[in-house]
């Protein structure tokens, strides 16, 4: 699993190129991303709408590896799940959009701490109650449900690896599989999904271990248009990469940093 996120991860290179014209509309947003619109409205009472909006898609696409940690700390799958739900209604209903510090920059950075913070707050867990019929913010029963992922973590490294480390592997599987899935829903919308299906296992694959014979008699078309297409898909799939990795930070200058900082927690796992 690890080895299959970093190749995701350090295969999208800085990019330089100027963008076309066409792109406009992703350009745009990738300047003004989920997270630098949280920290701009942070003290900004008549934007506060605007900033919780944004802070609340990022929590509901970044709750993995806040589960994940918590798990790790040593909390049974139901007291979990009950803590993630707990430290997100906390969030949302709280304080962290005014400590936020555009300083940082980095929602991972500063999630991480908020759940760190959350769990060594003794009083917190001893008060807590179970909420019954109150706002669940995870769908459970529909990520249980989910059939396993190839970026999964599983047994020895969930029990071996410490949790910070757990959080950022879990943050970049996240970021992977958010890529994956925009751009499998781009090629479902243009006819293509049994292409993406076929190829994508082989976006994260040397060239010279493709056997494109096969994949040509398998899809019913040439090995010319097999190239063609999984180049095109791996070009798109890094673009979505970065996008979605700019949704984080707080200046898409940040982007390369931040993809580097990943593949070094990846790097150290391995």
């Amino acid at each position: 699993m690890v080895s299959q996120v970093y190749y995701y991860l350090s295969s999208s290179p800085p990019v330089k190129a100027e963008p076309a014209a066409s792109d406009a509309l992703n350009l745009n947003r990738f300047q003004t991303t989920r997270w630098s619109v949280v920290l701009s409205c942070a003290q900004t009472s008549e934007t506060q709408d605007a900033a919780q909006r944004a802070l609340s898609e990022l929590c509901r696409t970044y709750w993995r590896p806040v589960f994940a940690l918590i798990c790790r700390r040593g909390h049974s799958v139901t007291d979990a799940q009950d803590l993630t739900q707990d430290f997100f209604v906390m969030l949302l209903k709280g304080n962290l959009l005014s400590l936020a510090d555009p300083a940082r920059g980095r929602f991972r950075s500063l999630l991480r701490t908020a759940v760190e913070n959350f769990l060594n707050d003794k009083q917190h867990l001893a008060r807590r109650q179970k909420r019954g019929g109150t706002l669940q913010f995870v769908a459970w029963d529909e990520w249980m449900a989910e059939a396993p992922s190839q970026l999964s973590i599983y047994g020895q490294e969930l029990k071996t690896w410490p949790p910070e480390r757990i959080f950022d592997v879990r943050w970049a599987a996240t970021v992977v599989k958010q890529a994956l899935r925009r751009l499998a829903e781009e090629c479902e919308s243009r006819g293509r999904l049994r292409m993406f299906t076929t190829l994508s296992k082989y976006l994260s694959v040397e060239r010279m271990e493709i056997s494109y014979a096969n994949l040509s008699a398998s899809l019913g078309v040439p090995e010319t248009v097999i190239k063609r297409v999984l180049h095109q898909l791996r070009v798109r799939y890094r673009a979505i990469l970065r996008q979605e990795v700019a949704q984080t930070v707080a200046n898409p200058a940040d982007v390369d940093d931040e993809i580097r900082y990943l593949c070094a927690a990846l790097a150290s796992t391995q």
